[in-house]
């Protein structure tokens, strides 16, 4: 019976080991990790040979340029004066929510001084507004 029993429990801290090692794996695969335009700029020489990487940040307002190719843009790493900045060239239709001053992750490698970018995701909120009523109550109701 004791016998038994050891099996048991040695079967079952394998099963929890395997579906921890398979939660973790799962969560590692779905995170999105990118630099910011500070750290891409700290780190340029790690990034040599076309070697690709994320970065993130926003979009300058005012930098977004069309090209026959996609986009050129400025992210940078906020709103404050003297922010980090990375031109990007990017290839490819952009995300449909696309626009000055939202936060953007882009993949892609060095090309001199410009970050050239094949991949783009758009960040987004998860609040969602409704379109605002309209403001002039009907005639009669009470305020």
């Amino acid at each position: 019976m004791r016998r038994y029993r050891l099996a048991a429990v040695a079967v079952l801290g394998m099963a929890v080991v395997l579906l921890g090692v398979l939660f973790v794996g799962n969560i590692n695969g779905n995170l999105v990790y990118f630099l910011t335009p500070d750290e891409a700029l700290a780190q340029r020489a790690d990034f040599a040979d076309d070697r690709r990487f994320q970065i993130g940040g926003l979009v300058q307002q005012d930098s977004v340029e069309s090209t026959p190719d996609g986009l050129r843009f400025i992210v940078v790493s906020g709103t404050e004066p003297g922010a980090a900045a990375v031109p990007v060239a990017y290839e490819g239709s952009p995300a449909q929510l696309f626009r000055p001053g939202i936060g953007v992750v882009l993949e892609g490698s060095w090309n001199g001084e410009t970050f050239d970018a094949d991949t783009m995701i758009v960040k987004h909120d998860e609040n969602y507004r409704a379109p605002d009523a309209d403001p002039t109550p009907a005639p009669g109701s009470a305020p």
